[in-house]
């Protein structure tokens, strides 16, 4: 059972530092441009694009046929002569704001990204609120000094 463990903690451990050198991008060798500086911002936009099968990977980085499309398809806009921004946008156009892993901070996004902070400090106030409250309730529970010594001689008797 030690060794187990101490082969979990171990892997756990190692698994950031080795990641990045084991890792390999899925692009095919019959993906890639001939020019590597078009390769290079090919690259570049396909690291920002989310795989719609994978979820959480890039395109780059799976092996899915859906991603293995979106490659070619960020390849050939490159190639018509679009920038970086209009091959984004053409990707957002046709599969929505779903396909950017890094998802914009405009429009109704602002509700999502600023409802989540918005919930720690209402919660932080109604926390804060609620202790003070007890603390007053407990202090109008007190005895007098009078009411004490009353007590007092009571118990005596």
């Amino acid at each position: 059972m030690r060794r187990l463990a101490l082969s979990l903690a171990l892997a756990l451990a190692v698994a950031p530092v080795l990641s990045p050198l084991v890792a390999q991008a899925a692009v095919q060798p019959g993906e890639m441009l001939s020019d590597p500086k078009l390769e290079a911002r090919a690259r570049q936009i396909s690291e920002g694009i989310r795989c719609l099968v994978c979820r959480n990977e890039s395109i780059d980085d799976s092996d899915a046929a859906l991603a293995h499309d979106l490659r070619v398809l960020v390849r050939q806009r490159i190639l018509a002569g679009d920038t970086n921004r209009q091959v984004v946008n053409y990707l957002v156009s046709r599969y929505g704001e779903f396909v950017l892993l890094k998802p914009t901070v405009t429009g109704s996004n602002l509700i999502l990204w600023y409802s989540g902070p918005a919930m720690l400090v209402a919660g932080l106030a109604i926390a804060g609120l609620t202790l003070r409250r007890r603390r007053a309730a407990a202090e109008a529970e007190r005895l007098s000094l009078e009411d004490e010594a009353r007590l007092a001689e009571i118990l005596k008797e």
